[in-house]
């Protein structure tokens, strides 16, 4: 068998074991809390650990060589250990909350009244690594046996004070394939207006993780019953009993659609992928028309661009990312054509960055809807023809060669390399030299 003893996770967690065994020795407690302990209560390797104690943020700052005071006033320190970062909070309470994030006081306090004012019961364990004793003071344990999502006591006030909250009850109900108990989901429902208040960035980073597969279809669902969808994606709501033609869309609604496409995300999608996948149709609603009876949606793929670039940056992200998603948007009706193309304008598809995405969107479009995939498969196989053929990958001249044939740099430059890169797709230029013969008889 593989020797496993040095992978990431046993490193982190290496790193975590030797922060609690230090601040032991120091005569504090020391325990891990909150995700990596229910990680690992549901068998699965824990991303990051957290660790609460009772040494205060000056005695955790002397302990430790390297700290950072990310939340000193709140009793939170940074602390880097064997590569990694790991957060040593002291216990506290909190009070005050004003804004509905942060609290407007703190006070240091015990383990026990430390985990009854964390957010949801199976995030409220709290785990000692050196006994091996696990202490349970909100009911952890048996909601993560029953796979509930329960706050830990009130939830309208558990809900005041982050209203991001709101957000993550559903988000972990999808992720870990659980239940929002029902008092708790009332409160998301009564409350979803309040996510408002919560910044685009800290929406969007619990969206990313609520659009993972497998559970991204589960996410949109909750997103829906929870009444959480018409305040963060109202553009998605509208898709709800958007009807499409039966013909080409046996499934029903514009929302089914994308629906059953995050059904079928493969499990390594990117976040292009993802985000394509719930961007593609959105215009479908404001473009729908009806022809003697049939359902059309012109233009939708064009109008769908905008509105996505509209709706990734309302969400803060990155311009690299709502390019990428626009692109596949804009793109996204083009491919069902690929077996009427010429060999050219295939090859220029498979140029853009973005083409495997396109091609992976393309698929589960064609899954959703009648099901074939015959026209994926030919751009498939031509794709892949496409990587073994390297005299198409990069021009043949560059604007330099031009000029040094005379050419004055402007418009006129740039249609000419765009003619000849044209026929180095088309095959009716292969080489350099003759690339440089065109261009002089075109130049003559």
């Amino acid at each position: 068998m593989p020797d496993t003893s040095n992978t990431p996770a046993d490193s982190l967690k290496a790193g975590a074991l030797s922060l609690a065994k230090c601040l032991a020795k120091a005569g504090f407690q020391a325990y891990w809390v909150g995700g990596c302990v229910r990680d690992a209560r549901l068998g699965q390797a824990p991303t990051d650990y957290d660790i609460a104690t009772d040494a205060k943020p000056d005695e955790i700052e002397r302990l430790f060589h390297k700290t950072i005071p990310v939340g000193r006033q709140f009793g939170v320190i940074m602390v880097l250990e064997a590569g990694h970062e790991y957060q040593v909070a002291t216990f506290r309470a909190e009070g005050g909350y004003a804004d509905g994030r942060r609290p407007g006081s703190v006070r240091f306090t015990d383990a026990r009244e430390d985990a009854l004012r964390r957010d949801f019961t199976i995030n409220g364990l709290f785990y000692d690594p050196l006994t091996g004793e696990l202490h349970d003071w909100v009911g952890g344990q048996a909601d993560l046996e029953v796979k509930s999502i329960r706050t830990i006591g009130d939830p309208a006030q558990r809900f005041g004070e982050d209203r991001l909250r709101l957000l993550r009850a559903v988000r972990f109900a999808a992720q870990f394939g659980f239940e929002v108990e029902p008092e708790t989901f009332a409160a998301v429902q009564q409350q979803a207006a309040a996510i408002r208040e919560v910044s685009a960035e800290r929406i969007r980073d619990e969206l990313l993780k609520l659009f993972r597969p497998p559970h991204a279809a589960r996410g949109l669902d909750l997103l829906h019953e929870s009444r959480l969808l018409p305040e963060v994606l109202p553009e998605l709501t509208a898709t709800f009993g958007c009807e499409q033609s039966p013909e080409h869309h046996p499934e029903g609604d514009v929302f089914t659609h994308i629906r059953l496409m995050l059904s079928q995300l493969p499990a390594d999608a990117d976040t292009t992928l993802i985000w394509s996948v719930l961007m593609h149709d959105i215009a479908k609603p404001v473009t729908q028309s009806r022809d003697e009876g049939r359902i059309r949606f012109l233009g939708h793929e064009k109008v769908g661009a905008d509105m996505t670039l509209e709706i990734l940056n309302r969400l803060r992200f990155s311009k690299a990312e709502s390019a990428a998603v626009k692109t596949c948007v804009r793109h996204h009706m083009q491919l069902k054509d690929a077996q009427q193309m010429r060999a050219a304008t295939l090859r220029k598809l498979f140029l853009r960055p973005t083409f495997p995405d396109e091609l992976a969107l393309h698929r589960l479009d064609s899954l959703a809807s009648a099901g074939r995939l015959e026209n994926f498969g030919y751009l498939q196989a031509k794709f892949a023809e496409f990587q073994d053929q390297p005299e198409f990958q990069k021009p043949l001249i560059d604007g330099a060669d031009l000029i040094a044939l005379g050419q004055t740099p402007g418009p006129v430059l740039g249609e000419l390399l765009s003619d000849i890169r044209n026929r180095q797709l088309a095959g009716e230029l292969t080489t350099r030299n003759q690339a440089l013969a065109w261009a002089r008889e075109a130049l003559g």
